[in-house]
């Protein structure tokens, strides 16, 4: 599974630490992690919890990622951001048994966390902890075990209730928003080798070049 990275400003001078936490749970799991910043605070290119929404929905849209981990001060923002979109189902997670609920009954495709919110001394730690949790089982497996065919059978009602609600063509989405919030969204130092390496949508790589 690739897993894609996203930090918003407030919280982008953590992103070596939440980084770091994520890359070793996932390299032990089998995963790759795109790191797609921010990387400092001080970075050229800003991200509002609003442009994770959008580069997210991007990026799991295109295939060019299988999974996002992003957040913000509370998680909320980024949640809401993110859950704007088709073909996005956002978490919010704040502990290791969040992580492990979600996945195991929503089988969602990202999760936004609060990185200032409760986060102090251990906070890395707790970070672990929380993708140890997110990615240990196989996704969908249910809890407590015994719903696992209602909890899977609600999923796909989900799914098809989304492709009703959000029926509108994600470029389509995209060209209906304000451009220059859409350019920055795509605008992060190592975005185009990223997304160009692993994009498997055409349509959706056309229009990123137009942005670029």
């Amino acid at each position: 599974m690739r897993i894609a990275l996203i930090n918003e400003n407030s919280q982008a001078a953590k992103n070596g630490i939440i980084y770091d936490a994520l890359n070793k749970i996932a390299t032990e799991n089998g995963h790759t992690v795109d790191n797609y910043g921010m990387y400092a605070a001080d970075d050229k290119a800003q991200l509002t919890y609003v442009q994770n929404g959008i580069l997210a929905a991007i990026l799991l849209n295109s295939g060019a990622c299988d999974f996002v981990v992003t957040g913000c001060g509370t998680g909320e923002g980024a949640m809401l951001a993110l859950n704007s979109f088709p073909g996005v189902i956002c978490g919010h997670v704040a502990d290791p048994l969040d992580a492990y609920t979600f996945m195991q009954i929503n089988d969602g495709n990202a999760i936004a966390l609060p990185f200032a919110k409760g986060f102090g001394w251990g906070g890395d730690l707790n970070l672990q902890y929380i993708f140890g949790r997110l990615f240990d089982d196989e996704p969908g497996g249910g809890y407590p075990k015994e719903r696992r065919e209602p909890e899977q059978r609600n999923k796909k009602i989900l799914d098809e209730v989304k492709k009703v609600t959000y029926n509108q063509d994600l470029v389509e989405i995209l060209k209906n928003l304000d451009q220059d919030l859409v350019k920055g969204s795509v605008a992060g130092e190592k975005f185009k080798d990223l997304f160009f390496a692993n994009c498997k949508d055409e349509k959706i790589a056309e229009y990123v070049k137009t942005l670029l």
